[in-house]
């Protein structure tokens, strides 16, 4: 049976989906728990902005050196000679894994010498004890980087054979190993011991997907091949692949940056917000991209364009069903999540509502973050790495340029706002190019139910705002209990609203939502794949 719960495979973008937001939801709940036992412990201060900013150039190395060549071109590759000869998909990995995981190992031991002048390039705010806790800090994360350089090969292969459970489940126990070193570990070692937590939460990340791929069959192997064509193949796919994600990391790495420059906290207020910001964006968003990726694929394999665009507007439509009472629920109830989230201990109230502040900036976004994800995965099935890239990059400079003139006159709020600003425009200029490209996108349909979607929001908003001051005039929110049950029922009602307007208005995607849980609760029909449905 866990040999079976390793290995099982998912049949269908819905299954997949399914699994990765469920799982991903649970990994950040876990995260959302991290945070909170270490704003409870540190507080918006000193200490958790040198952790936040000691992982900068160690995430930025690795995401550039090996998601770059794995998202490229490896899961193709693999996915190949995986279903013809697993002996050859098996000696590609090891390839792959020797040789990136070596080159990685080489760059972060320079980088290692080098954490005094990278630290100060990406904290120029810090001196002192500040500085030095950081320096210290990110010397210990690259070992925690090597660690998921390993398991981010085998995630790959995980997603290559389409076993999303144990790839999906490896944030969770990451988290695990964080929250155990800050029990732990800062106890015995001091703050340092928050980097060796997460040393410990990579190491059980690696383990994990480690389980799964050698339940699939593979054995490692010492093979080296500086000269094998499928090497060679991959390290040029990455190049544009690799620019994409630079322009990324650059960007957030310059947002810390100008958040270090502010007031003592504003590093670790924006990097809380930002991991709130993506709570919705990575279980909803995410998991209908990835998921619907190999079937936008498939259409244009078959050059069948008109089911490109039906692929393409029904992951679209199924996100934003989720993704605009999320944005309401976000924008009214903010300062209640950042006080459940982070409002323990030390996180004072000035930090609460700082947060909540820049939380709200960032979730006026939320639809225009998301459907990013969606188009550029469009792009990808396309063969187009580079319009992502053009429109990263006018995205990352217009969000850096707002940033620089925002955030001395509104502090890190304003690095909000421009974020959400960029993210808007991106999306403005990858839509107009896919439709130039590809012709009409269903956007008519796209509307009708955006509008009808944001009716039913407008009226789950108002009856959650009603909602919640009636709890505020019987129960005062003085616990976290109170607060905890304040959004627990204004929440789940103004969902509840959202579904019934939605019913009400006749939206296909709300209609098609409650049949679905009809038909599973009476068990009278299996599950339909949704995205194949022209009427879904």
């Amino acid at each position: 049976m866990i040999k079976a719960l390793f290995t099982s495979k998912s049949g269908s973008v819905t299954s997949a989906a399914i699994i990765i937001g469920a799982l991903s939801l649970m990994s950040r709940l876990f995260g959302v728990f991290r945070d909170n036992m270490l704003a409870g412990m540190f507080g918006a201060g000193d200490i958790l902005d040198a952790y936040t900013s000691s992982f900068l150039i160690p995430d930025m190395l690795l995401q550039l050196l090996m998601l770059g060549a794995l998202s490229a071109s490896f899961i193709p590759l693999f996915s190949k000679y995986y279903e013809k000869d697993d002996e050859k998909a098996w000696h590609f990995t090891n390839n792959i894994l020797n040789v990136f995981g070596v080159a990685f190992a080489i760059v972060s031991a320079l980088a290692i010498i080098a954490a005094p002048w990278l630290t100060q390039l990406v904290a120029p705010g810090y001196s002192g004890e500040k500085l030095e806790t950081a320096i210290a800090m990110s010397r210990v994360i690259y070992l925690s980087e090597l660690f998921f350089a390993v398991s981010m090969v085998f995630g790959s292969v995980l997603q290559g054979t389409k076993r999303f459970f144990l790839y999906s489940l490896a944030p969770i126990v990451n988290n695990i190993g964080i929250i155990l070193g800050a029990i732990f570990f800062v106890p015995l070692m001091g703050p340092i011991g928050l980097a060796w937590g997460s040393v410990l939460g990579a190491a059980m990340h690696a383990l994990l997907q480690t389980v799964g791929v050698y339940a699939l069959g593979y054995r490692y192997s010492s093979v080296f091949d500086l000269h094998d064509k499928d090497l060679r193949t991959t390290g040029i796919q990455m190049i544009p692949r690799v620019l994409g994600l630079a322009v990324n990391q650059i960007n957030f790495v310059v947002m810390i940056a100008l958040a270090s420059l502010s007031v003592a906290g504003s590093a670790t207020v924006l990097k809380f917000a930002y991991n709130l910001n993506s709570f919705p964006i990575g279980i909803i968003a995410m998991a209908y991209a990835v998921a619907s990726f190999p079937l936008m694929c498939e259409r244009v394999a078959a050059k069948d364009m008109r089911g490109f665009v039906d692929a393409f507007s029904s992951a679209v439509r199924q996100v934003l069903l989720w993704i605009i009472p999320a944005t309401v629920m976000f924008l009214l109830l903010r300062a209640q999540i950042v006080r459940l989230a982070f409002g323990r201990g030390k996180f004072d109230w000035v930090a609460t509502v700082t947060t909540a502040d820049t939380l709200a900036f960032f979730a006026l976004s939320f639809a225009a973050q998301s459907i990013v994800y969606i188009l550029v995965r469009a792009f990808f099935a396309l063969e187009d790495t580079r319009m992502p890239l053009l429109a990263g990059l006018i995205g990352a400079v217009l969000n850096i340029a707002l940033g620089y003139f925002l955030a001395p006159v509104y502090g890190v709020v304003g690095l909000g706002a421009a974020f959400s600003i960029a993210a808007i425009v991106q999306v403005i200029v990858l839509w107009g190019t896919l439709r130039h490209r590809v012709g009409n996108l269903d956007e008519k349909r796209i509307v009708r139910v955006g509008l009808l979607l944001a009716i039913a929001g407008a009226a789950a908003g108002m009856v959650t705002q009603a909602a919640k001051y009636a709890f505020v005039a019987v129960v005062p929110l003085t616990t976290y209990m109170a607060v905890f049950v304040q959004v627990l029922i204004a929440g789940g009602l103004g969902m509840v609203i959202y579904i019934g307007v939605g019913v009400v208005l006749r939206n296909e995607e709300v209609l098609m939502f409650a049949r679905a849980i009809r038909r599973r609760m009476l068990q009278q029909a299996e599950p339909t794949e949704a995205i194949e449905s022209h009427h879904s």
